[in-house]
């Protein structure tokens, strides 16, 4: 073991890759890793490793790895793997411990001996990064047999994850939309999300969207506002006034009836709301906090019952959760602090972050008036089986969907359209929720914006509800409609003028057309950004702006390498030339096998019912054809190639080119031909580079169901002085 004190693994680089690329469809973290005289040393090699390993991270056994079953990765270790290998599985298996169920991995060679690239699955670029420190950190003391904190690990990724990514009821949206091929973007450090591409677009901001009208929010935080207008439409509410002194308060409350309840006029998250209020002493008491959380006190009349909060989405209620009250039993020992720790607080179900399903229980102002009422204080130590209220809402966290009266449904629907909501959190109070609230003398108090739903996705009590689902169904009702027509094209040469003839094709339909290509960004044949940004932020940037109907994105090879395509999936895949002179040492690709998995990106990102448009005169092309999940349609100068020839007889899309005629095919038949004599950009072409590129286009024009005559047109009018062939 001595010999294995001084090694070392070094880290040489990091990068983040955003999109697509030549491993796989999801974001990654790259790391360039040097593992020294370590490469002497696989883990069969080093006694006592897998004890060790097996040890700590018993987890492990669910990593199935190369070999696809269960324990596959520890088989792998025991009979012998490198120090990056069992990095990458170490990587995961931090994140997962930390709540990322992101599996994806990899360990490869890099350009020298030592030197491997470790590709990770990420739910945050800073997140991964750490891990994969920590996995190098927790690799070494199993070599080197040292102690190491696995636990304090796990808890700082957990801490980082809670700051850095989507919170549980945006990440429950983005989840949904993503089992539905919706594309999203995140646009800020917090919540606020886009869905869709471009003219396609929506926005959350956790259960908020931009179809959320702002008069609505309004009236929802004006608690009486909202009530008058419940009122109107025959919904049940609770009585109430607005008051503008304790006196005043007192005053109301013995007017409509004790218990009341006193509130803030429009507060929120349940602060500064007393109920059951009996006395002058407990509503003065109330009044003075409630008047701090909003700009007016409410007083009202107590409905007896559990608080229950109901989610309505669009036109329908999707799930509803019931509250309980939090109480202690006395042991005559303990005091009340004490009891709420050994029989609240350590229920594993309550915490402190947000994937808890409930709260840890503390002693505010209202728990200390609701203490104050029964004769206690936080300090009293209660006899022995008398239980204490500590909380009478605030705990709503047990779901009873499959409860809900069918009029009570009815009813919170109407709620939330009276208010103006698309997406509303209803609080009722109510003793039995399967009853007609009328019955019971039940109301519903407060209709919410932007409701909270992790109570519906993981509850404490009962089975989750799809709520995340009912939100995408509710913002794109249909198939398809997050997306634009995106045509992106890859390859080593005219990928950047091909890119212009498509935008160029889609601006005559009638498009306002985004354009991303080595050149910069357009805007509607607008240049707006000349090389001013990446070549990642360029292509973003078109599918972010709300009036782009269609989109052009060019992707270099380097590109993908670096950051990955700025989409997640485009209608029309190019791919033009593949130069196999052009190698990216620095990157560890140096061979023809490495540049094929590059440029299939392009190929792998066309959505299952797009279409892929290769180059028949490029020598890869027949195998991009084989591994495209979409149609091909393939062009080529030169007809008479088997490749082509073979296509057609399999009844395929091609374009060819015969006598000054471009000449679009489906297997055998002509479908159209156009007359290439009338075109300013392709006269005086005497390599055919310029028709080929053309070709391209066409191809992806006829893959959107553009019309021939826009095309032809496009052929017969599309030149740029600009443009260098």
């Amino acid at each position: 073991m001595l010999q294995l004190l001084d090694k070392t693994i070094n880290i040489l680089d990091i990068k983040y890759i955003r999109g697509p690329n030549m491993w796989c469809w999801v974001e990654i973290i790259e790391a360039l890793v040097d593992i020294g005289d370590l490469e002497d040393y696989p883990s069969d090699k080093i006694p006592g490793f897998y004890e060790r390993l097996v040890n700590k991270l018993p987890t492990l056994v669910e990593h199935r790895c190369s070999y696809d079953e269960h324990g596959g990765f520890l088989r792998r270790v025991e009979e012998g793997t490198w120090p990056v290998h069992i990095m990458e599985h170490l990587t995961l298996e931090l994140q997962g411990l930390a709540g990322f169920n992101g599996g994806f991995g990899r360990a490869r060679d890099g350009h020298a001996t030592g030197i491997y690239k470790l590709m990770v699955e990420t739910p945050h670029e800073e997140v991964t990064k750490q891990a994969i420190y920590y996995a190098r950190d927790l690799l070494l003391a199993l070599i080197q047999n040292r102690e190491y904190d696995v636990q304090a690990n796990v808890d700082h990724l957990k801490e980082m994850m809670e700051d850095l990514c989507l919170g549980p009821s945006t990440g429950c949206i983005v989840k949904a939309a993503h089992e539905k091929q919706i594309p999203h973007i995140r646009l800020n450090k917090g919540n606020l999300v886009q869905l869709g591409y471009g003219a396609q677009q929506k926005r959350i901001w956790t259960a908020e969207t931009n179809q959320t009208s702002a008069i609505a929010e309004s009236i929802s935080r004006d608690k009486d506002l909202t009530k008058s207008l419940l009122a109107s439409v025959g919904v049940p509410i609770p009585y109430g006034e607005l008051v503008d002194s304790p006196e005043h308060a007192w005053t109301v409350a013995q007017e409509i009836g004790l218990p009341v309840v006193v509130k803030p006029q429009d507060g929120n998250h349940g602060r500064g709301v007393f109920t059951n209020l009996q006395t002058a002493d407990e509503i003065y008491a109330a009044f003075e906090i409630a008047r701090h959380e909003g700009s007016g006190v409410l007083v009202e009349k107590f409905i007896l019952g559990d608080e229950h909060r109901l989610l309505v989405v669009g036109d329908r209620l999707v799930a509803a959760a019931k509250g309980e009250e939090c109480k202690v039993r006395g042991d005559g020992q303990h005091n009340i602090l004490e009891l709420i720790e050994l029989q609240i607080n350590s229920d594993p179900r309550r915490g402190s972050t947000e994937d808890a399903p409930l709260n840890k229980v503390r002693i505010d102002s209202i728990a200390e008036l609701e203490l104050k009422s029964q004769g206690y204080t936080s300090t009293s130590i209660p006899n022995k089986d008398i239980e204490v209220l500590i909380q009478r809402n605030g705990n709503v966290a047990f779901d009873v969907t499959d409860l809900v009266h069918p009029s009570i449904a009815k009813k919170v629907v109407l709620a939330a359209k009276v208010v103006g909501l698309d997406i509303a959190g209803v609080d009722l109070v109510a003793k039995d929720i399967s009853k007609p609230l009328e019955e019971q003398g039940a109301a519903i108090v407060e209709v919410n914006a932007g409701p909270g739903l992790l109570m519906h996705i993981n509850p404490a009590k009962g089975k989750p509800q799809p709520v995340g689902e009912a939100i995408i169904h509710h913002l794109f009702p249909l198939e398809n409609s997050s997306r634009i027509p995106l045509i992106g094209v890859c390859g080593s040469k005219g990928a950047t003028v091909v890119a212009e003839i498509c935008a160029y094709f889609l601006k005559l339909s009638n498009f306002y057309v985004a354009l991303s290509n080595q050149r910069g960004l357009s805007f509607n044949q607008r240049w707006v950004d000349k090389n001013g940004s990446t070549e990642w932020e360029l292509g973003r940037r078109t599918l972010l702006n709300p009036l782009v109907e269609a989109a052009v994105i060019e992707a270099t090879a380097k590109g993908i390498l670096m950051q990955g395509v700025p989409y997640d999936f485009c209608s029309v895949g190019i791919i033009t030339e593949i130069d196999k002179t052009i190698f990216y040492p620095e990157q560890a690709i140096t061979e023809e096998h490495q540049l094929f998995s590059i440029y299939r990106t392009q190929v792998d990102t066309v959505i299952p019912h797009g279409v892929a448009v290769i180059n028949a005169d490029e020598p890869m092309a027949s195998e991009m054809a084989r591994i495209s999940e979409s149609e091909v349609i393939f062009y080529g100068i030169d007809a008479s190639t088997p490749l082509l020839s073979d296509f057609s007889l399999q009844g395929g899309r091609s374009i060819i080119t015969q006598q000054q005629q471009m000449i679009l095919r489906h297997g055998n038949e002509q479908v159209y031909v156009f007359n290439l004599d009338d075109s300013e950009y392709l006269k005086q072409d005497e390599q055919s580079s310029r028709v080929s590129y053309m070709m391209a286009a066409v191809g992806a024009a006829w893959a959107l169901g553009l019309s021939f005559q826009t095309i032809e047109t496009g052929i017969e009018t599309f030149f740029s002085e600009e443009l260098i062939a």
